[in-house]
């Protein structure tokens, strides 16, 4: 039978057209709905929906909705994680926020939070490949690359033994720019002049510190350093000192004092720091006799002592000295060490910098988000016996009450209970809280609410080290924690802390409500939900939270830490404790992007 050709304007061009889009649209939603179902995309679509709603800033209302339906455990969806670019992120050192600001006195590299309501409600997530840190002390000398996967100091410092990639492996040489043969001959050439050994010295301070390797060695001499540097062009130094187990955190000696109390370390150390001491009136050179204990030692190693094309920089950094009757211990090649006289300024005298004491009103102890000064703290500022010499050495100094505790009422009755009272807690923190207290599991340790710093005392023979925080519209106790060898910092809480994420393997507080309260009032200046983000920001995967506080803010606790993927049991607190506490025990799951 032939063919019918019919005539090309019989035919009906629309019924086949119509017939093509409905065929085509059939198969494109099966194949969409394989799609969703059996491929990740479906749930990266999914959870981006839920992710606009959490990370939405633009309505505070919603936020503050939000945050009290996870309070209260009527919001079943955990929080979602924040994207991969925000692996390193530091909320109050963010380069792309803070690069507009004015660069006078390095304003810019210095702390500036966002508002809570600027802030994305969401968990930083590790970078791909992320594994669990390498383990103390073996870390003090490798760590794993993928962690941290920033070359740039590899390739640029690696010659002169700061670190190198081997393998899966960043390792630490152990040296630095001005001791590229290594941090442990450098340490002794530094006790042939100040006394390294025997317990005199225990707190110091390393400014600008690269990878902290100095700070790492200074610990097997009993030297408890903390040292600091800001975020810059090589933004993973902190970073790689704290995977390593060093004690270390993120700040710029800009505008304003750092956040210690006055006359805290015996020893301040600037290996090739470039701080430029006698700038401004010498007004960094002021900052860091505040900060130094009277009869403590000055160490400046690199420029400009000694240094080529820099002769008036040196002069002038003699002559500051020389002002405020610091005493010349040595000058060794490009490294100088002066002492800090232990009684009185030799001020008020002739000088050419137009030095001068503070006035008797001044508190040099007042060092959260407080300007420099121009003028030099007086020493009987600060009532008591804290000079270098004076003080019990190490470690007989942790449980000595120093003269700064009477600065709180009864204080040294409560120094000693409250000694007696973390020692007998963590004895239960151990025996019945199943937390890895002692072992190389935990190194890197924070006190959220340190007071006297009883819990850090009663971990000095942990293999760890303790950040003691004390909140800055507290009592001012961070003296007397610098006073018993101990480190630590002054916070808000209401404010991301200036750390990388990752950086903490256990984080205790007690009281967490007290860190957001109105000193002056019963409401509270900012929520947990924020507060416990923050926390598992600076946690690592793994890590463990101890949080003690009343049933009720507990119960509280609990609903937050399961929005946040922790793993909680709570626990009866300690049979000798008295009030209403309970022991919350938290590990933070190791997760990953999809």
């Amino acid at each position: 039978m032939g063919h019918l050709n019919l005539p090309a304007s019989k035919r009906n061009p629309r019924q086949w057209k119509l017939l093509d889009l409905v065929s085509a649209a059939f198969f494109g939603l099966v194949f969409l709905f394989f799609l969703l179902v059996f491929t990740p995309l479906g749930d990266s679509l999914a959870a981006s929906g839920r992710q606009a709603l959490l990370l939405s800033t633009s309505d505070p209302r919603q936020r503050l909705r939000l945050i009290e339906l996870i309070e209260a455990g009527r919001h079943p969806q955990q929080i979602e994680a924040c994207s991969a670019d925000s692996v390193d992120h530091m909320p109050c050192e963010d380069p792309r926020r803070n690069s507009q600001l004015s660069r006078e006195m390095n304003f810019y590299r210095e702390r500036h939070c966002p508002l809570p309501d600027e802030t994305p409600l969401c968990l930083i997530p590790p970078p791909n490949g992320y594994k669990v840190p390498v383990q103390w002390p073996q870390s003090l000398h490798k760590i794993w690359h993928a962690n941290m996967p920033h070359n740039k100091i590899a390739d640029r410092k690696g010659h002169q033994g700061w670190m190198k990639e081997e393998g899966e492996y960043f390792v630490f040489p152990g040296g630095g720019t001005m001791f590229p043969e290594g941090a442990i001959p450098y340490i002794e050439k530094l006790g042939q002049y100040i006394p390294i050994s025997g317990g005199v010295l225990r707190t110091a301070l390393d400014m600008g510190c690269g990878v902290a390797s100095f700070g790492g060695y200074l610990l097997k001499e009993g030297i408890l350093a903390l040292s600091f540097a800001p975020r810059d062009s090589h933004k993973a130094q902190i970073q790689f000192a704290l995977e390593r187990g060093i004690p270390a955190f993120v700040a710029m000696l800009g505008t304003r004092r750092l956040p210690f109390p006055a006359f805290s370390f015996d020893l301040v150390h600037c290996s090739r720091c470039l701080i430029p001491f006698t700038a401004y009136n010498a007004t960094y050179f002021i900052e860091v006799d505040r900060l130094l204990r009277p009869g403590g030692y000055l160490v400046i190693s690199g420029p400009p002592v000694q240094w080529a094309k820099q002769d008036k920089e040196w002069a002038d950094l003699q002559g500051v000295a020389r002002a405020l009757c610091y005493e010349l211990i040595a000058v060794d090649g490009n490294t100088v060490i002066w002492k800090k006289p232990a009684g009185d300024s030799c001020l008020p005298n002739q000088n050419e910098y137009g030095l001068e004491l503070c006035d008797e009103t001044d508190d040099p102890s007042y060092a959260w988000y407080f300007k420099l000064k121009k003028c030099v703290s007086r020493i009987s500022s600060v009532n008591g016996e804290y000079a270098v010499g004076t003080i019990p050495k190490w470690p007989d100094r942790v449980t000595r009450a120093p003269s700064r505790a009477m600065l709180v009422k009864n204080g040294i009755d409560l120094f000693e209970a409250d000694t007696r009272r973390w020692s007998r807690r963590l004895v239960y923190y151990r025996n019945s809280l199943n937390v890895k207290l002692g072992t190389q599991a935990i190194r890197n340790v924070m006190d959220m609410n340190a007071f006297f710093g009883g819990f850090a005392a009663a971990l000095a023979s942990d293999p760890v080290w303790v950040m003691n925080v004390v909140p800055a519209d507290k009592l001012s106790t961070l003296g007397v924690i610098f006073d018993r060898g101990l480190i630590g910092v002054y916070h808000d809480w209401c404010e991301p802390f200036s750390t990388y994420p990752r950086t903490y393997d256990l984080i205790h507080v007690a009281g967490i409500e007290s860190l957001i309260k109105n000193p002056d009032s019963s409401k509270n200046r900012c929520n947990l939900v924020d507060l416990i983000v923050e926390m598992d920001r600076i946690l690592r995967p793994e890590g463990t939270a101890i949080i003690r506080d009343t049933p009720e803010v507990i119960d509280k606790v609990v609903h937050i830490a399961h929005a946040v993927r922790w793993t909680a049991i709570i626990h009866e607190k300690e049979p000798e404790s008295h009030g209403r506490e309970i022991i919350l025990v938290a590990t933070k799951s190791f997760w990953k992007l999809p």
